[in-house]
């Protein structure tokens, strides 16, 4: 199996270099790592440039111009460009484990997408935050790290097989590439910033047929918090995903085929 890792991100350099760490301190690399950026200025593209030597597997660099918050779309041209048959994808404001790439691999099961969990750095202490050295367990207890139970990596996975709505979301989520260009990818008729998009994401794969892991103790991440953005469409994103829900769709119409290129 080939392993994608479908990075997104957004003038978050700070979180971004931390999530650089991250990834140099992965126990297995995936294949490749495609950097879906949502129209970042030139010092977005100054760190990855600057990283990209010391990586030890490709890493793409997908930009299109800043027209307001259009997420869906460059993770549409990521997943177009991505030659992995597994896609994990990752936001930019999460700090992978040290085995959250193995982690993931391991958890691949075809007629299945997954689901992983997140931690929070709180927000006061973001920038004393480092991967590798700050020691997480102290932090949690001094409650600088919220939600604690969710960065620990037991000896066994708790996974939960479903096909429910609970904690869809796309920071930590990974899937069979065949199976989102079966459903076209992300719907990008969503608007702004909104949970809509990652929910519709995963329900059309659950009308595709296929269920979930809902995963704890493995693949975590440590979301690095901040001050939340407005979502002026929230209400809007969530009527279309309640139709999407009621009439049981499959396929997006504004999706990843209009990327797709022959193979």
């Amino acid at each position: 199996m080939k392993l994608s890792l479908i990075l997104s991100t957004y003038n978050q350099c700070d979180a971004l270099a931390r999530v650089f760490q991250g990834l140099a301190r992965q126990t297995r690399w995936p294949a490749e790592i495609l950097i879906a950026d949502d129209g970042s200025t030139q010092t977005t593209r100054d760190l990855i440039d600057a990283w990209r030597p010391t990586a030890a597997v490709p890493v793409q660099h997908h930009w299109h111009p800043d027209n307001g918050f259009l997420k869906t779309t460059i993770l549409n041209k990521a997943v177009a460009a991505a030659t992995g048959d597994y896609l994990v994808f990752l936001d930019g404001d999460c700090v992978p484990h040290q085995q959250f790439i193995a982690d993931h691999e391991r958890l691949a099961e075809r007629g299945y997408w997954v689901q992983g969990r997140r931690c929070y750095v709180r927000e006061p202490f973001v920038a004393a935050f480092q991967p590798g050295k700050t020691p997480v367990w102290l932090w949690a207890w001094r409650r600088r790290i919220a939600q604690p139970q969710k960065m620990i990596r037991l000896p066994w996975p708790l996974i939960l097989r479903n096909q429910k709505q609970r904690g869809i979301l796309g920071c930590n989520l990974a899937c069979w590439r065949e199976d989102v260009l079966r459903v076209n990818g992300f719907d990008e008729v969503y608007h702004g910033r909104a949970l809509g998009a990652d929910s519709d994401l995963g329900t059309r794969l659950y009308h595709l047929g296929c269920r979930r892991k809902f995963v704890y103790g493995r693949a975590l991440v440590y979301h690095l918090d901040h001050e939340r953005m407005p979502r002026p469409h929230f209400a809007e994103n969530q009527a279309r995903h309640r139709d999407v829900l009621r009439t049981g769709k499959v396929r997006c119409d504004r999706g990843v085929d209009q990327y797709l290129t022959p193979r």
